[in-house]
């Protein structure tokens, strides 16, 4: 590990061991920076506080990847105090990965946290209430289990659709815009309206990226309390 090296350590995620990896930015001075939890603001911490007595790791990238430490470090820098964490859009890894690459990305929620469609997410409060108020702890962790297994079974199916729909409303956009420039409002008008198509359904899947977001951190709180 050395100054602006990314690097995580594998935290406890549902009382599973080892379930998600937690990153940030070494700032080489014997101290991190990253999303701390629970405050969820970007804090620079002692580095003992960020690993908790776990083996550290550093995320590697090919040669001229990634900026040069004395940017990854200003960058880091650049934020902190910042308390927007969003568990799927802009949790510790979006953080750290755009600090060292310039890109906002979270390689481990396509791992485990998926989008739904066939499933009701809120179907999965009951349960998951009656297990957390009961007494039987080992019950309790195989009703988290299962949701968990539930909520990753179709993560697979439902983001490559989100993220063609991203990528038709960009292609749409150019063509409207192409258009234009060659007085073509015919084509353009179409071309709106396929890109508003698409928005749309991105829109929706997007919501149910948020809903998901939502249940999921509850069920991280319930059990973890």
């Amino acid at each position: 590990m050395a100054f602006g090296d990314q690097i995580y350590v594998w935290r406890e995620l549902a009382n599973l061991s080892g379930i998600y990896q937690h990153h940030g930015i070494d700032i080489g001075d014997g101290s991190v920076i990253h999303y701390r939890k629970p405050s969820e603001i970007i804090e620079q911490t002692p580095f003992a506080t960020f690993s908790k007595g776990n083996k550290v790791y550093v995320r590697q990238y090919p040669d001229g990847f990634s900026f040069i430490p004395e940017v990854v470090v200003k960058r880091s820098f650049s934020r902190l105090g910042e308390n927007k964490y969003n568990l799927l859009f802009n949790n510790c890894e979006h953080f750290a990965t755009w600090c060292k690459i310039g890109i906002s990305e979270s390689t481990q929620v396509k791992d485990f946290i998926p989008t739904i469609k066939h499933l009701d997410t809120y179907k999965l409060f009951d349960p998951l209430k009656q297990a957390f108020q009961g007494r039987d702890e080992k019950n309790s962790g195989q009703i988290v289990n299962h949701a968990l297994d539930q909520i990753r079974t179709v993560w697979d199916q439902i983001q490559p659709q989100y993220r063609q729909n991203i990528e038709e409303v960009n292609t749409w956009e150019k063509v409207a815009i192409e258009a234009l420039k060659n007085n073509r409002e015919d084509l353009a008008k179409e071309a709106l309206k396929r890109k508003i198509q698409y928005q749309n359904k991105a829109k929706s899947l997007e919501k149910e990226l948020e809903k998901l977001a939502t249940m999921t951190e509850n069920l991280l709180k319930q059990s973890s309390s």
